[in-house]
């Protein structure tokens, strides 16, 4: 596959199992309805895992325009981070369409718009613009400073890199994703916020545009930083 398809169907799978489980546990009706933040953990690593898995076997299998600024930064390299970014973006669009259609008559059972708007993208349990922009930049240095030690030299696994960087953003969702929900990826929360306010969801609310730059800036601070802190001491 090309890096553009490689990176496109990577995301668009890691987007539909990880909206997919947090609709699985937020929609009303569904067979996981109310499992709660450990399914949703799980669900996510492993939407991780599969969605790389499923793309490193060509350049890329970033997922995340904050892991391929990360790379960027660290190579000098910059001749494919528009093509990525844009695979990843139009990926975390699809996958979120595929998690609509697959539970849309769930959407349509559901009165409370703050739960569909959940399935595609985040929100904080106490909103403040300074801590939650610190949450997700914290949360993106500890995911980007393992995909560094992964991505270097020293590193023999191949594409069996998709198990590690899973188990940390399982670990990341674990500890650190109870203050925003941890986005840690620009596509992941930008993508489906913008398919949630195109699509036609029965009594939806507004997609909260006042809350979107954080997941989309923090991280690409939180990538900039482990990116500093690797070199100074690799």
């Amino acid at each position: 596959m090309s890096p553009f398809i490689s990176e496109f169907i990577g995301t668009s799978i890691f987007i539909l199992l990880g909206n997919g489980v947090v609709a699985n546990v937020v929609l009303h009706k569904t067979k996981g309805n109310g499992s709660g933040w450990i399914v949703i953990t799980f669900g996510w690593a492993m939407a991780v895992f599969v969605g790389v898995y499923a793309s490193a076997g060509t350049e890329g299998a970033h997922l995340n325009p904050a892991v391929t600024l990360a790379l960027a930064l660290k190579t000098g390299d910059w001749n494919n981070v528009p093509l990525h970014i844009t695979a990843q973006m139009l990926g975390s669009m699809m996958g979120s369409l595929l998690v609509w259609l697959t539970y849309l008559p769930h959407f349509d059972a559901t009165e409370d718009a703050d739960s569909k708007l959940a399935v595609f993208c985040t929100a904080p349990a106490i909103r403040s613009s300074l801590n939650n922009f610190i949450s997700e930049m914290i949360g993106t240095f500890a995911l980007i400073t393992g995909v560094l030690f992964l991505n270097s030299p020293e590193s023999k696994l191949g594409s069996l890199d998709a198990l590690p960087v899973a188990l940390l953003v399982l670990a990341i969702g674990l500890s650190l994703g109870g203050s925003t929900g941890y986005a840690i990826n620009p596509a992941r929360d930008l993508g489906p916020r913008i398919m949630h306010f195109i699509l036609p969801i029965k009594n939806k609310r507004n997609s909260d545009w006042g809350y979107s730059w954080i997941p989309v800036l923090a991280p690409i601070a939180g990538a900039a930083l482990a990116v500093l802190m690797y070199k100074a001491i690799a």
